[in-house]
């Protein structure tokens, strides 16, 4: 009786629950063997951002990847070599301060011992103008994120296919990597305490 009585229930609150429709989508078809779908995620997309895309769509977000996991990368390396001591030399500004006079990390910009407004400024007008001006596609490259205009090459055009492939899934995978290790060097930092690599924060 009792299990006749659950089962009951459960087709009563089945006939409330929404329908399964099949969702059309081309995504999974489309991009399941570009570049940097590989094991062990294959094709990862949790967000769904590639539900109904098209080339364009995956293209443009393929673009910011790529920038992002370059500047990720200089980040963390940044990061890695002013906690270890290694600064430019001379002064940053007129006032005579030195370039490891400043705090490394968030302290740099905000703190008692930060870079001032003014630097700041500059520094976000150097950022500014790159983007702008400089790391752009200017000429049609070769793939999304080829950003040598005709002017550096360092032996790319030498490569075979497959070389080229392998060279860009490494650009992919370590822009990744440096993105969530840059992630986790500012999260800490915020936690404070003694981190193996970077040393006290």
């Amino acid at each position: 009786m009792k299990s006749a009585i659950i089962a009951s229930f459960i087709a009563g609150a089945a006939a409330f629950a929404p329908a399964q429709t099949g969702k059309a989508t081309t995504s999974l078809a489309a991009f399941e063997n570009e570049l940097g779908v590989q094991p062990p995620l294959g094709f990862f997309d949790p967000l769904g951002l590639l539900d109904n895309a098209d080339q364009e769509r995956f293209d443009r977000l393929r673009y910011v990847e790529l920038k992002h996991g370059r500047i990720a990368q200089l980040a963390f390396l940044g990061n890695i070599i002013t906690r270890a001591g290694v600064h430019l030399p001379g002064n940053i500004d007129y006032a005579g301060n030195s370039f490891d006079s400043f705090p490394n990390g968030w302290a740099a910009i905000n703190g008692p011992d930060a870079i001032s407004g003014t630097g700041l400024g500059q520094i976000v007008a150097f950022v500014g103008f790159l983007e702008l001006f400089v790391m752009k596609d200017i000429t049609g490259g070769e793939f999304v994120g080829d950003f040598r205009n005709g002017a550096i090459d360092f032996g790319w055009d030498k490569f075979d296919e497959e070389t080229k492939l392998k060279k860009r899934a490494i650009e992919l995978n370590n822009g990744r990597a440096a993105m969530m290790g840059i992630l986790g060097l500012m999260m800490h930092e915020q936690v404070g305490g003694d981190f193996p690599i970077t040393g006290p924060l």
